[in-house]
């Protein structure tokens, strides 16, 4: 494995519209799909007075960023335009934000033009599920806007990404694309840039638990922040034989051990839980 550079700030952190915040204990991002299409039916909001209503649960369970999409990309799913995700986001925003005015937002999109909208709009982070690979605009807008990135792994497009994912060693490859979007962002002018290795985007089962195992080199050799999305997938629920809907069990499980491998950010939909695998993987460390 080529060495890159190693980041030794002890306490990361990212700037959030000039809202500081830091890293140094893990934070949980809530999920909140504007969409009727998502994996797990009990995420999927239908009306603003439910986002609004997921927005404050969220925040009150503890969560630091509320990571607002409205596209579905689990595998076969149907993908919307710019215009459609725009016609979705724009009201969603403005009315959380009318209601919580400090929540941290994040846009969950790799359309460049929904980014810079948003972030127009409120919204503090891009959250990236092709870093990049699906717009060539996004991360050169990114850099311009001077907000935090996460940089998501995925091979393939969401629609096709688990037609046999193969890899020679998926944590090597992983790792080496990251350190080749850290460089290309760093020299967009991207500040904040945050690893998330994409688990279950365009890998099997077997190359989901092999990243897991490997998590801490992330962070080690990268040093950067690291993100952890596994919130309900299927490498719980197809391990598990049950469905996403009784997967909070084995998501705090491996949140859990995500967290005792140094990931900085849970992405979930089940935030209280989450909080508490905090809190308590933080007590055992000593923090």
């Amino acid at each position: 494995m080529r060495p890159h550079h190693i980041n030794t700030l002890q306490e990361p952190s990212i700037n959030c519209r000039g809202q500081l915040l830091s890293l140094a204990r893990p934070v949980v991002m809530g999920i909140i799909n504007v969409t009727d299409d998502s994996f797990y039916e009990g995420s999927r909001m239908h009306g603003l007075h439910q986002v609004v209503e997921k927005a404050g649960q969220h925040l009150q369970e503890g969560a630091a960023i509320l990571d607002l999409g409205a596209q579905s990309t689990r595998p076969g799913a149907t993908m919307l335009g710019p215009e459609e995700e725009l016609n979705r986001l724009l009201p969603a925003i403005h009315a959380i934000l009318n209601h919580y005015p400090q929540a941290i937002i994040s846009i969950d999109t790799w359309y460049a033009a929904v980014a810079e909208k948003t972030v127009h709009a409120g919204a503090a982070i891009i959250n990236d599920i092709s870093a990049g690979d699906l717009d060539k605009d996004m991360i050169p807008l990114a850099g311009r806007l001077q907000v935090p990135y996460i940089a998501m792994h995925m091979q393939g497009e969401p629609a096709t990404m688990q037609h046999k994912p193969q890899y020679e060693n998926v944590v090597r490859e992983v790792l080496d694309y990251m350190a080749r979007k850290l460089a290309q962002c760093r020299a967009a002018g991207i500040r904040d840039f945050i690893a998330d290795p994409g688990f279950g985007f365009g890998k099997t089962l077997e190359h989901n638990y092999a990243l897991m195992k490997d998590l801490s080199l992330f962070h080690q050799i990268l040093g950067v922040p690291v993100l952890t999305g596994i919130s309900r997938k299927s490498m719980i629920y197809k391990l598990l034989d049950i469905t996403p809907a009784e997967a909070l069990n084995g998501t705090t499980v491996l949140n859990t051990i995500a967290l005792l491998h140094g990931t900085h950010l849970l992405r979930v939909h089940d935030v209280k839980a989450a909080v508490e695998a905090v809190r308590i993987t933080e007590k055992m460390k000593g923090n």
